[in-house]
């Protein structure tokens, strides 16, 4: 996608976004167009009864009187309500709403507030909507064709808001990084790909580690390798290491849960939806987007990504329900059921991080538990955290980005439910009941005193259907959400 910012005019051709509040008039291209048109959009508006209310749209084919192919008009109810998360919805409603267009320009001058960064935030919205994954398609033609819209912002800033779409872009590039991981198919996203891709990073200034199965095993890290050890595939650590500031400030450390592909192991899920476990990588995924986003930007921040990459197999040589593993930090874990694998990966992703890197704070990040989508739907990742001010920082990125977050207990009542009888622990609680935070209080255990936040992203990296943000599938949840955390509470004064 190509994207530019310019001055309110009246396009030569393509498609004109307009957006509308309620009770106001047009923006200055629409009374420009209005005017040219003979009075065309207000007699539209008249009969659709558009009043600019959120979510109401109206379109005008081919105006007389204009090069244009259509004119959309696009309600975003009162002005004095217009922010930054509406500015990056309209983006998404443009490209939305004008597809098939190869050229696209949206008026947003005269919208009260800071003009450059609300049209920053609508150019990042218009390509967070315009990506799509159609790397497998044989055929791409008709309504399946491509089309990469050629974006215009226009506002009174005019060029200005390109300087403020620089950062927003970057972010753009870490989601679809994200985005495209978490799509491919597990064939072709093995944990060894997986790493490869990583190890790319380096060309944008990533200090990238890989720690093999022989490597791991030495150090003690058996509850990773006790669930990658059913898979023909090898599983690998990898360390992603950004250095922003040259000073000696313990760095700030995201973990991701890795599982290139979850079959629930001898513990196996059922067919139905199985499909979909190609994304039980996505906590990795986010990682490695927000890695990716924070070089692009040159972060002024240390910043360190660990994750655990294998895929959770059945087989001759698979780990079984009623297996001990002494994990990196040295305690141990009696498997009660094979499909609650994440969690093991990370104990030794999350020990290794502490005890390596002595972070000031780490936020791990995985497709953890059913039980999050049970309790908070697709519209929240549940978060757990040992620290309340990391929480509240987290929750304060959550309100400015918009990626829901919602914050659940931890407690020593459920932390017994955890406790084995063979063991120092087992890796699921007591039947169903409280099962995300169970899982919380699982990984608690190996973060020792560093503040430390989870996040049960289950139920918000893949989307059933489209969005004002992006097509079914993939939704890239997480990058833009830590970047802002770490732009906010890690960056901010450095």
């Amino acid at each position: 996608m190509t994207i530019s910012f310019a001055t309110s005019s009246i396009p030569a051709d393509g498609t004109l976004v307009l957006p509308v509040s309620e009770g106001r008039a047009l923006t200055p291209a629409g009374q420009a167009v209005d005017e040219a048109t003979g009075g065309a959009l207000g007699r539209a508006m008249a009969a659709a009864r558009f009043e600019g209310k959120p979510e109401q749209q109206a379109v005008v084919l081919a105006p007389h009187g204009v090069g244009l192919d259509r004119v959309v008009l696009l309600g975003i109810g009162k002005t004095g309500e217009f922010d930054a998360l509406k500015a990056l919805k309209l983006g998404g409603r443009a490209v939305r709403s004008a597809a098939g267009a190869a050229a696209i320009a949206i008026d947003i001058s005269g919208l009260d507030g800071d003009q450059a960064a609300l049209a920053a935030e609508v150019a990042l919205g218009a390509r967070l909507r315009a990506w799509r994954f159609d790397r497998y398609r044989s055929k791409k033609e008709g309504d399946d064709a491509p089309v990469d819209p050629a974006v215009t912002v226009m506002s009174g800033a005019g060029a200005e808001a390109a300087g403020a779409f620089e950062a927003r872009n970057a972010a753009g590039d870490g989601v679809d990084f994200t985005r495209e991981l978490i799509s491919e198919p597990a064939n072709v996203l093995t944990p060894r790909n997986f790493m490869e891709r990583l190890k790319d990073l380096a060309r944008l200034g990533i200090d990238v580690e890989v720690l093999d199965r022989d490597r791991m095993a030495a150090l003690g890290m058996n509850a990773l390798l006790g669930v990658a050890q059913g898979s023909a595939n090898e599983p690998y650590l990898v360390i992603m290491r950004w250095t922003g500031r040259e000073d000696d400030g313990d760095p700030v450390a995201f973990v991701g849960k890795g599982v290139c592909f979850d079959s629930g192991g001898i513990s196996i899920k059922p067919a139905g939806g199985m499909e979909e476990m190609k994304w039980d990588m996505g906590g990795a995924g986010i990682v490695a987007g927000l890695l990716r986003t924070l070089a692009q930007r040159k972060a002024r921040v240390n910043v360190v990504g660990v994750v655990g990459l294998v895929e959770n197999m059945p087989s001759g040589t698979a780990q079984r329900p009623g297996d001990v593993v002494t994990s990196l930090s040295g305690q141990t874990i009696e498997v009660i059921n094979t499909d609650a694998e994440g969690r093991l990966v990370l104990a030794d992703a999350l020990a290794y991080t502490r005890d390596r890197f002595k972070p000031s704070a780490i936020v791990d990040l995985a497709t953890l538990t059913g039980a999050i989508i049970v309790a908070l739907g697709t519209y929240n990742a549940g978060l757990f955290a040992n620290d309340d001010g990391l929480a509240n920082a987290l929750l304060s990125a959550s309100a400015a980005t918009g990626e829901g977050l919602w914050r659940l207990p931890l407690s020593d009542a459920y932390d017994k439910d955890i406790n084995s009888d063979i063991a120092d622990m087992k890796n699921v609680g007591k039947g169903r009941d409280g099962g995300s935070i169970t899982a919380a209080q699982f990984l608690k255990r190996f973060v020792g005193d560093t503040p430390w936040a989870h996040l049960d992203v289950a139920g918000v990296v893949w989307g059933k259907g489209d969005t004002d943000l992006g097509p079914k599938g993939a939704t890239g949840y997480g990058v833009r959400l830590l970047d802002r955390l770490v732009a906010d509470r890690f960056e901010a004064g450095a």
